[in-house]
């Protein structure tokens, strides 16, 4: 009798979410790094990521979120996905398959707490940040910082990298930080006054050399 050859079992991809979070110190847009604490690229800065758990993951999303929240101890009100990549080359572990997500973070909400798996984490400014990254997280950040940028030129505003509070002054140097180019004053003002994402906090100014700066918000159903 002849016994039929026996199957191979399938080798499942490696599956994983990786998080470019972003923020704005010193007027430059920043990214928060981790050093790797295991092998592959131990002792190497990358993106933060986790890989997809079904038992505890919704989705890839959740999947991102968890790894902010396990490994970062940081809550993000706007996560955003911006591509898929796969290949048999970019993990020593085999085939993998990664969604790359940016958030957006003020910089004074961030409390990065050290948790498994990470020896250190630190905000680098994204044109001054440590090369080569882990894996191919180098060609996940430039993706990342790409898809910001273009949101903000078609005039979308990022307020969830602004306190609750802010003047249109403190707006537009966040713009500028993420585009890394001086706006026109005058051409920026015009722009917010039919915006529909911002309200003014009546009567709450801040006081300067020159006339109270009037503080704004984001509208109640603002969406990034």
């Amino acid at each position: 009798m002849t016994r039929a050859p026996s199957k191979s079992p399938q080798l499942l991809p490696f599956v994983s979410a990786d998080v470019a979070l972003f923020s704005v110190c010193d007027a430059a847009l920043h990214v928060l790094l981790v050093q790797r604490g295991r092998e592959p690229a131990k002792g190497m800065w990358a993106l933060p990521g986790a890989a997809l758990n079904p038992e505890v993951d919704a989705d890839l999303q959740g999947t991102a979120l968890r790894a902010l929240r396990e490994k970062l101890s940081v809550e993000v009100a706007h996560l955003e996905q911006v591509t898929t990549i796969s290949g048999q080359d970019r993990d020593p572990r085999g085939f993998s398959v990664s969604v790359l997500f940016y958030a957006l973070l003020p910089r004074d909400q961030v409390n990065a707490v050290i948790r498994s798996r990470v020896e250190a984490v630190n905000w680098t400014p994204v044109q001054a940040r440590p090369s080569p990254l882990a894996f191919d997280h180098d060609e996940l950040l430039a993706e990342a910082v790409t898809r910001l940028r273009t949101k903000v030129e078609s005039h979308a505003l990022p307020l969830h990298l602004l306190p609750p509070k802010f003047t249109l002054t403190e707006l537009q140097r966040i713009c500028e930080a993420v585009l890394g180019r001086e706006l026109d004053k005058g051409v920026f003002r015009r722009r917010l006054r039919t915006s529909p994402d911002l309200e003014e906090v009546a009567g709450e100014f801040v006081l300067g050399a020159q006339r109270p700066a009037q503080l704004y918000r984001a509208a109640a159903d603002f969406k990034f």
